[in-house]
C-alpha cells in the first residue's frame, strides 16, 4: 500500500510531466502510452495493484485491463475494472474508460456516452471517464441516451491541476480500502437530486416484454393455424435467437451489425430464416436446430421457419438493440442479470381469444404468488461455494470431470450459471498454477493465451542520426483462458436441471451457452463449427416432483392434463447419473407455497413424508434432493425459514437431522425485493452425524442490509443438541441452547402444565351490531393489549352462537379473571400480556389463558418477563418475521415452568409487583402533566426490572445467563 506522502509525490511527479508536455501529447499521445504512462501510475498511488504484483490468478485480479477492441469507432470494452474484494470474484466495483489526450472528455458526448452505457448496462452505480488532464465520475444509474448533455450524470470533474488539492477526496472514494468499506455505495447514496435512476434489468425486461407481445398479435394474426403451445415457443425463440445473435455480436462472435443490416431490407423474416439456418451449422445448439440429427436429442425446431412475420414488427425490435437507439452494452450486461430478466419474463404467457387474437397475461401461480423472485447473486455464489467449492478442493479437472450438480426447479438458471461460472473459475485457476503452457498444447488444449492488439510508438535514430518516432501495431499475450471446447466440456460433464416450464428451460440452456461463449472470440480464427452443445441430455423439461406413478390406475387420463402435470422420471432422464450413485450437489430456490390440484396433493401426500401438516412444496423439494443424490453429496437451498421451529416441520427437520448440517444461515429481511418472506440458507452433506459434529450457524440481524455475504463470524452448534431438543427444533445459538438446556432440565414443568389456553372467535364483520340484540349477544372486544395494560374499547356487540365460523364451546373463555395474550409480538421483541375480569368476546388476535393452580398475576409478571420473550423468540422462528410476527399456542404451551416449591416462595413477592406494575400502568394512562408521566414511567422500568430479577431468580440463572438474555432481546 503506497503511503499518502508517497502517493502525493507520484501523483506531483505526473502531473508536472504532464504539464510540461501537454502540447505535444494532445497531438500525438495515444490511449495506450496515456494509460501505461500516467494512469497506470495513477492508480497505483490510489492502492490499486494495477500491474498484479501480488501474482494473483487471474479471477483474483484486483485491476483487469480490458483493452479496446475498436469495431466501426466504438470502442468494445472498458480499459480497467476494479475490484476490492476477492469474494465476489465475477463481480467489478467501477470501470474505468481512458481516452487519448486529443479527446475532450470534458466536452464529449460519445465519451460520456459510451461510459455510461458500460456502467449502466453493469449495474455499476460510479465509474470513470479521464484522459489524465480530466478526471470525470458519473452516476450511471439513469438510462442512457445519446442526446443526453454530456454533463448528465456526471457528479465529479476535477483538473489534473487540481489532484494534489482533492487527492484525500479522491481516495476517500476510490482507494481499495475505501470501496471495502462501501464508499461507492455511500457516494452514490448521497447524491443529490439523483436524475431517473432505471436499472437495467427493469428497462430490459420491458423492452422485452414489448417484442413479446407486438410479436405474439402479429404471428396471431398473420399464421390463422397455430395453436397456444405453438405460439408462445415461436415468440420466445424468435427473441432468444434474435438477442442471442445481437450479443454474439457484441463480443465478436458474429460479424458486426449482421442484424442491423438485415433490418434494413425488405422481407426481413426471409433474412432472418437464413441467418437461423447459417447458425444450425455453426452452433449446432437447439436454439438453431431445424433439422434431425442422430447425434442430437432434442426435437428439432418444424415450426418457426414456416411462419411469417411483418417487417414492421421485426425491424423495431432489432432497431432497438443498436446504437443509437439502445443503451445496452450487452458486453457489460452479466450472465445472471439476463437470467433475472428472463426469470421475471417468464411469469407471464401469451393466451388465444376466441378471435384468434394474442393476450399475454400473468401465470395463476405467479399471480397468486404476487409476482416472480429472483434470486440475489451473493446468495447463489454462497451456496456454490458451500457446495460446489467443497468438493472442488484439493481436485483434478480429471476429478472433477464427473461431478454432477443439479437444480431441479432450475428457471432461468441462476444457480447453474453460477455452478458454470465457478468450475470455469476453478479450472482456469488450476490450469495456470499448473504450468499453463503444457495445458495450452496437444490435440485439445485446454487453455490458450489471449492476443492483445495494441499501438506501439517507438523513438529511433534514423541512418542520418535524425530522431523519429515510430508507430505500429504489436501483438501482446495477455491472460491466459479456457478454450472454447473446454468451457463446453465442463458444461455437458457436470451441469444439469430439470423445470416443469417448457420456456424456463429453454431461457436456461440460452444463458447457459451465453456464458459459455464469453471471450470466446480469442479463438474465432481456429475455422471452429459446430460449437455449441445440445444441451437437451443436461436440462429436462418436467415435473421434479411427479413421477410416471401419478397416472397409475387412471385407464383413461386425459391428455391435455399428462401434458399439464409433465410427469418427469430421474432414472430415465439421468441414466448415467444415477448409474454412477445420483447426483454430486444439488442447488436451488425451490418454488414456496401451496400451488397443486387435490389430486396433486394426494400424491405429495403418498410420496413426501415431509408434505403432510406444512402443505408446501419446498419441503417436497428437500426430500427430493436427498433422494436423487449420492452418499457424500452437498445440498444446499434457500428456503423459508419456518421449518426450523414449527411444529408442522418436525418430520422436516428429523428428516435433516438424519444427514450432516454443515452451515445453517439465517438471512435478514427483504433478500427478496418486494417478497416478505422470511428465508435462510441450509447446507448439508448426505452422510450420518457423529455424536460430537458441529454446525455452523449465523444469525444476521434481521434489519441488515447485505450485498454479500462475507467474513461470517460462525457460531459452531452440536447437531446432537437439535436432535434431543423439545420438538427438535434448530436453535441456532449455543449460548441459548445452554440456558435451555439447563431450564428444561430444572423445571419438569411446562406451561402448559398450569393453564389452558385458546383464542377468540373468527366471524364477518357484518355481525357486528351497535346494541345488544338477545341474551346471546355480549360486548365485542376491539381495543389493544399491551404489557401490563389494556386499552378498552367495546361499543359493539357479537352473537356468541353457530354464526360465528370459529369459536369456543365454551363461554368461559370469555369471562372471570383471565390473561389476555397478544398474538402479535412487538417490535422489541417482547410478549404481551394484560389481566382482566370484565366479559367481553375476542377475535382470533387475542390469546384468553386460564390459570391452573397458579395465581393470574403471578403467571402474568413470569409471561411479561424479558425470560419468557427471549424463550420464545430463540426457539419460534415466527416470532422474528418482518410480516407478522407472532405467537402460536402450542409453542407458548410447551415454555417451561419452575416447579411449585419454588413457585410458593416467591408468590407473593410477584403478585406484590404485578399488581404495582398494573397500577402505575393505570396511572400512566390518566396522566396528562410531563412531569408526572415521566415519574411514572421511571417507576415502571424500576417495577420491570425488579419482576425480570424475581423470575431470573425463580428458573435459577445466574450472571453470565442473564446477560445472554439481555443482549439477546432486540431494544430497537
Amino acid at each position: 500500500m503506497t503511503s499518502h506522502t508517497a502517493a502525493l509525490a507520484i501523483i506531483q511527479k505526473l502531473v508536472e510531466t504532464f504539464e510540461q508536455n501537454l502540447d505535444s501529447y494532445r497531438s500525438s499521445k495515444n490511449e495506450t502510452e496515456l494509460r501505461r504512462e500516467f494512469l497506470d501510475k495513477f492508480f497505483t498511488a490510489l492502492g490499486w495493484d494495477v500491474s498484479n504484483e501480488k501474482g494473483d490468478d487471474e479471477s483474483n485480479k484486483e485491476v483487469v485491463h480490458e483493452f479496446s477492441v475498436e469495431v466501426a469507432g466504438q470502442g468494445k470494452k472498458a480499459d480497467y475494472a476494479f475490484r476490492a474484494s476477492r469474494e465476489n470474484k465475477n463481480r467489478f466495483d467501477f470501470l474505468v474508460e481512458a481516452k487519448k489526450p486529443s479527446v475532450k472528455i470534458e466536452s464529449s458526448q460519445d465519451a460520456a456516452f459510451q461510459l455510461r452505457r458500460y456502467g449502466w448496462s453493469a449495474k455499476l452505480p460510479i465509474n470513470i471517464l479521464t484522459d489524465f488532464e480530466h478526471f470525470a465520475v458519473y452516476d450511471c444509474r439513469a438510462k442512457p441516451s445519446y442526446n443526453d448533455k454530456v454533463s448528465f450524470g456526471r457528479i465529479m470533474l476535477v483538473h489534473y491541476k487540481e489532484y494534489e488539492k482533492r487527492w484525500e477526496e479522491i481516495v476517500k472514494i476510490f482507494s481499495p480500502e475505501a470501496v471495502r468499506n462501501g464508499s461507492l455505495a455511500k457516494y452514490a447514496d448521497g447524491l443529490k437530486g439523483k436524475k431517473g435512476a432505471d436499472d437495467v434489468d427493469d428497462a430490459f425486461l420491458h423492452e422485452i416484454e414489448r417484442w413479446r407481445e407486438s410479436l405474439a398479435k402479429n404471428i396471431a394474426l398473420r399464421n390463422e393455424t397455430i395453436d397456444i403451445a405453438g405460439l408462445n415457443y415461436a415468440v420466445q425463440m424468435t427473441i432468444d435467437r434474435i438477442v442471442f445473435l445481437r450479443i454474439c455480436e457484441e463480443r465478436g462472435i458474429e460479424p458486426e451489425n449482421q442484424l442491423q443490416d438485415i433490418a434494413d431490407k425488405d422481407g426481413i423474416y426471409d433474412e432472418l430464416r437464413k441467418l437461423f439456418k447459417r447458425a444450425d451449422t455453426k452452433y449446432n445448439s437447439g436454439l438453431f436446430h431445424f433439422r434431425k440429427e442422430k447425434e442430437s436429442v432434442s426435437r428439432p425446431d418444424d415450426l418457426t421457419l414456416s411462419l411469417t412475420m411483418d417487417d414492421r414488427v421485426l425491424k423495431d425490435i432489432i432497431s432497438n438493440l443498436y446504437y443509437p437507439k439502445s443503451p445496452y452494452a450487452f458486453l457489460y450486461i452479466p450472465s445472471d442479470i439476463l437470467g433475472q430478466v428472463y426469470e421475471r419474463f417468464l411469469g407471464k404467457v401469451i393466451r388465444l381469444t376466441a378471435g384468434h387474437q394474442a393476450k399475454v397475461e400473468e401465470k395463476p401461480e405467479v399471480r397468486k404468488a404476487g409476482g416472480v423472485y429472483y434470486t440475489p447473486t451473493y446468495i447463489v455464489e454462497y451456496i456454490v461455494k458451500n457446495t460446489v467449492g467443497k468438493l472442488t478442493e484439493g481436485k483434478t479437472p480429471k476429478e472433477i470431470a464427473s461431478l454432477k450438480i443439479v437444480d431441479p426447479a432450475c428457471g432461468s438458471g441462476t444457480f447453474l450459471l453460477g455452478a458454470y461460472q465457478f468450475l470455469m473459475d476453478w479450472h482456469l485457476n488450476w490450469y495456470t498454477a499448473n504450468d499453463p503452457e503444457k495445458w495450452a498444447g496437444g490435440k485439445s488444449p485446454a487453455v490458450y493465451q489471449a492476443v492483445t492488439y495494441q499501438r506501439q510508438s517507438e523513438e529511433k535514430e534514423d541512418a542520418k542520426g535524425r530522431r523519429v518516432i515510430r508507430e505500429g501495431i504489436v501483438d501482446v499475450k495477455g491472460e491466459w483462458r479456457l478454450t472454447t471446447a473446454k468451457r463446453k466440456e465442463i458444461l455437458l460433464n457436470n451441469i444439469h436441471g430439470v423445470d416443469v416450464d417448457s420456456q424456463a428451460v429453454e431461457v436456461t440452456k440460452l444463458s447457459l451457452l451465453l456464458k459459455m461463449l464469453e471471450n470466446a472470440n480469442g479463438q474465432l480464427g481456429l475455422g471452429m463449427e459446430r460449437i455449441l452443445p445440445d444441451l437437451g441430455n443436461n436440462i429436462k423439461c418436467g415435473n421434479s416432483l411427479i413421477g410416471p406413478d401419478y397416472f397409475d390406475g387412471k385407464l383413461f387420463a386425459d391428455p391435455g392434463e399428462f401434458i399439464r402435470v409433465n410427469p418427469f422420471d430421474w432414472g430415465e432422464g439421468f441414466k448415467e447419473v444415477f448409474a454412477n450413485g445420483g447426483f454430486d450437489v444439488a442447488i436451488g430456490n425451490p418454488p414456496y407455497g401451496a400451488s397443486f390440484t387435490d389430486d396433486e396433493e394426494l400424491y405429495f401426500a403418498s410420496q413426501y413424508k415431509t408434505f403432510g401438516g406444512t402443505k408446501d412444496l419446498y419441503t417436497c423439494f428437500i426430500e427430493k434432493t436427498l433422494s436423487i443424490s449420492k452418499q457424500g453429496g452437498r445440498l444446499s437451498y434457500i428456503v423459508p425459514s419456518g421449518w426450523t421451529g414449527g411444529p408442522q416441520y418436525k418430520k422436516l427437520r428429523d428428516t435433516l437431522l438424519s444427514q450432516r448440517v454443515e452451515n445453517l444461515l439465517l438471512l435478514p429481511f427483504d433478500i427478496f425485493e418486494d417478497a416478505y418472506v422470511d428465508t435462510l440458507i441450509y447446507v448439508i452433506e448426505k452422510n450420518p452425524p457423529a455424536d460430537n459434529h458441529l454446525v455452523a450457524t449465523y444469525t444476521y440481524p434481521k434489519r441488515e442490509k447485505i450485498v454479500a455475504i462475507e467474513d461470517l463470524n460462525y457460531k459452531l452448534v452440536r447437531q446432537k443438541d437439535w436432535e434431543t431438543a423439545d420438538g427438535s427444533k434448530f436453535v441456532l445459538d449455543p449460548d441459548t441452547i445452554g440456558i435451555l438446556q439447563k431450564l428444561t432440565s430444572a423445571n419438569s414443568r411446562t406451561l402448559g402444565d398450569v393453564c389452558l389456553m385458546r383464542r377468540g372467535v373468527l366471524f364477518d364483520s357484518d355481525l357486528l351490531v351497535r346494541k345488544q340484540a338477545s341474551k346471546n349477544h355480549f360486548r365485542y372486544f376491539e381495543g389493544d393489549v399491551y404489557r401490563y395494560q389494556i386499552n378498552l374499547q367495546t361499543d359493539r356487540w357479537v352473537e356468541f352462537s353457530d354464526k360465528l365460523k370459529e369459536r369456543p364451546k365454551e363461554f368461559f373463555w370469555f369471562e372471570n379473571e383471565r390473561i389476555l395474550l397478544r398474538r402479535l409480538v412487538n417490535r422489541r421483541q417482547r410478549l404481551m400480556a394484560c389481566v382482566t375480569d370484565l366479559t367481553f368476546i375476542t377475535n382470533k388476535n387475542l390469546y384468553s389463558i386460564i390459570p391452573q393452580g397458579v395465581n393470574a398475576k403471578f403467571l402474568l409478571g413470569v409471561l411479561n418477563s424479558r425470560l419468557l420473550s427471549f424463550l420464545y423468540i430463540k426457539q419460534v422462528t415466527q416470532a422474528v418475521k418482518d410480516d407478522f410476527p407472532q405467537v402460536t399456542i402450542k409453542d407458548v404451551l410447551s415454555l417451561p415452568f419452575p416447579p411449585s416449591e419454588k413457585v410458593e416462595a416467591c408468590s407473593d413477592k410477584m403478585i406484590s409487583l404485578v399488581g404495582k406494575a398494573l397500577a402505575l400502568h393505570i396511572s400512566l394512562s390518566a396522566e396528562t402533566n410531563p412531569g408526572n408521566k415521566e415519574t411514572l414511567e421511571r417507576q415502571i422500568e424500576t417495577t420491570d426490572k425488579a419482576i425480570d430479577s424475581l423470575v431470573y431468580e425463580l428458573y435459577g440463572l445466574g450472571g453470565e445467563e442473564i446477560k445472554i438474555v439481555e443482549d439477546g432481546l432486540s431494544n430497537a
